[in-house]
């Protein structure tokens, strides 16, 4: 799948997007050509066209949504849309879903201003891509589980599409494993320092999770499990997953819910109580990130396509692939993940329960780390569901995930102490 990813087609999608002038969420919705309505019924239009090649399994909608004036980035009631294209599970009993995202609006310096020209062609016209080109080349696969490719609106109006989302896949207890939110991930350039780096991509993760419980608190707290949070496992699985599949590219952890003070697509996820990740170039460039079109000092301002490296944008969209494929055609995690604490011994004995959804694992793997790495060092294939392991607790952190007869693996689950 990954081999299929084009460069081309990429940059194809991101000169389509910025033809529409401008994308900022308030802007016309009537226009064939410009603005934000024209914007989204032409990623509805390639999502059925990669549904068409796939036999009709790809299911493409707008999921339109009222807002309401805000007193702050919405002035006037609007009618909002997140472009989706839902590839169904082949395994009834599977219900996890796996969602892939990217901002389809954009802005200029005034986050009001929905008449200039806003090409947007990183910020997130890149992420947008990047979705797009995952679905055409999924559609055609079958995965147990549900996929779902998205274009948000409303990103840079405060979160709005993404918000819409997940507030609606909480209240229909979607089971969503996974969350990857690509936002701005096409410049391998940045400025400000001048950097270079075509083979680095930052996958952002939140540490403590954002609906933790009082009693949740005081177990993560006991177990120093600050750094073992859903999503932070998430991230680590993209950065083994990625740098196993796209040769050369490195994927670096950073242990933070995003940007320093920022935000992203995310975040309504995490607050939702879901694993969920931004992915993001290593050094953004913000002369070509929320400016007005213009020229000074022989500097070139705006958000212009021509400042998009395509084929870094194509690994970043490896990395993606890599980590959603991998997870979908794993199994579910396993359950009741415990560490036995009844006896006093150096040894860390381990037991869990098959997952309740979705087919049976081929078997299980046992992941060992010490307390300040932050990576998995080590892996103890296991049949069965207990491990006995020469290896004291107190000095390594252990996670179990559940394995196909492929070697896929699911997200591994730390185990909590039982007697």
């Amino acid at each position: 799948m990954i081999a299929e990813i084009s460069a081309d087609r990429l940059k194809d999608d991101v000169y389509k997007m910025v033809s529409f002038g401008t994308r900022h969420t308030l802007s016309d919705t009537k226009s064939k050509k410009r603005g934000i309505g024209a914007a989204r019924r032409w990623v509805e239009e390639e999502f059925r066209k990669y549904s068409k090649a796939s036999g009709g399994r790809l299911k493409v909608e707008q999921d339109t949504f009222t807002v309401k004036p805000d007193g702050r980035r919405v002035d006037v009631k609007t009618v909002m849309a997140n472009v989706m294209a839902t590839l169904p599970g082949t395994d009834p009993n599977d219900n996890r879903v796996f969602i892939v995202s990217g901002h389809l609006d954009s802005r200029v310096t005034d986050v009001m201003n929905r008449t200039a020209d806003a090409p947007g062609a990183n910020d997130d016209a890149s992420g947008v891509a990047v979705v797009m080109e995952m679905a055409r080349v999924m559609a055609s696969r079958k995965f147990p589980c549900t996929l779902i490719f998205v274009a948000v609106q409303g990103e840079e109006q405060s979160l709005i599409g993404s918000g819409y989302l997940a507030r609606k896949a909480k209240a229909n207890n979607w089971n969503i494993v996974g969350m990857l939110n690509n936002d701005i991930v096409g410049n391998s350039h940045g400025h400000d320092p001048d950097l270079h780096q075509p083979n680095l991509v930052r996958v952002f993760s939140e540490g403590v999770p954002a609906n933790e419980t009082p009693e949740q608190a005081q177990l993560r707290r006991q177990l120093s499990a600050e750094n073992d949070s859903p999503s932070r496992q998430l991230a680590r699985y993209a950065k083994q997953t990625g740098e196993q599949y796209v040769a050369g590219h490195t994927v670096a952890l950073e242990y933070r819910p995003d940007r320093f003070l920022r935000g992203g697509d995310h975040t309504p996820f995490n607050q939702q109580g879901y694993a969920a990740v931004r992915f993001s170039e290593m050094n953004e460039d913000f002369t070509h990130q929320h400016q007005d079109l213009r020229t000074e000092n022989g500097r070139q301002y705006g958000d212009l396509p021509e400042f998009v490296d395509y084929e870094y944008l194509r690994k970043n969209t490896g990395v993606n692939l890599a980590t959603m494929a991998s997870l979908a055609l794993a199994p579910a995690a396993p359950q009741n993940v415990g560490v036995l604490t009844a006896n006093l011994t150096n040894r860390t004995e381990l037991k869990w329960d098959a997952p309740t959804t979705g087919r049976k694992p081929a078997g299980y793997v046992v992941l060992m780390r010490e307390t300040s790495s932050p990576v998995w060092q080590q892996r103890f294939p296991v049949q069965g569901t207990t491990a006995d392991l020469p290896h004291s607790k107190d000095n390594f952190i252990f996670g179990v995930a559940s394995v196909d007869e492929s070697g896929h693996e699911s997200l591994p689950v730390i185990p909590k102490p039982v007697r």
